[in-house]
């Protein structure tokens, strides 16, 4: 992928969604700089592109309707955010490996064999898939999988 802007978009995005999911149901403060690192505005006060292409990938995700939460702090944070129910199921579900992309293979499924069965249960969620896509940190691995997860069926 050669825009990194939108490398960008998905890896937020990805980080995202897993710190709503470890801690749904509770409301939460969702920090920038949690994200996309730490950022020292200009002399006239201004974020860097980088800041605010990651707290308007908050938004985004609200406006989409994938998150929701009561307030913004600046342009530092959104405060009281939760996944939305249909994101948090989605997250939820089973991973559907008839729909994965090239890109994931090797990374998924993942040898399972004598774990117990709850844990196994776990593993095939999309949400590990995209940790497994975090942790990995190739950006095309992440696009792929967070398209995957929430834009394929929509």
């Amino acid at each position: 992928m050669a825009d990194i802007h939108i490398e960008e978009f998905f890896r937020d995005t990805a980080i995202i969604l897993v710190q709503l999911y470890n801690a749904f149901p509770r409301k939460v403060s969702l920090y920038v700089e949690d994200i996309a690192g730490p950022d020292t505005p200009d002399e006239f006060g201004l974020h860097s592109r980088r800041h605010r292409a990651c707290f308007s990938t908050m938004l985004w995700l609200a406006e989409e309707g994938h998150i929701r939460y009561q307030d913004t702090i600046h342009q530092d944070a959104v405060d009281q955010v939760v996944l939305t129910q249909p994101t948090f199921t989605r997250l939820n579900a089973a991973v559907r490996t008839d729909a994965l992309p090239a890109s994931l293979a090797g990374t998924y499924p993942e040898d399972t064999e004598g774990l117990p069965p709850a844990v196994q249960a776990d593993l095939a969620t999309n949400i590990h898939l995209v940790r497994v896509a975090l942790k990995h940190g190739n950006s095309s691995l992440l696009a792929d999988t967070v398209h995957a997860i929430l834009f394929v069926g929509n």
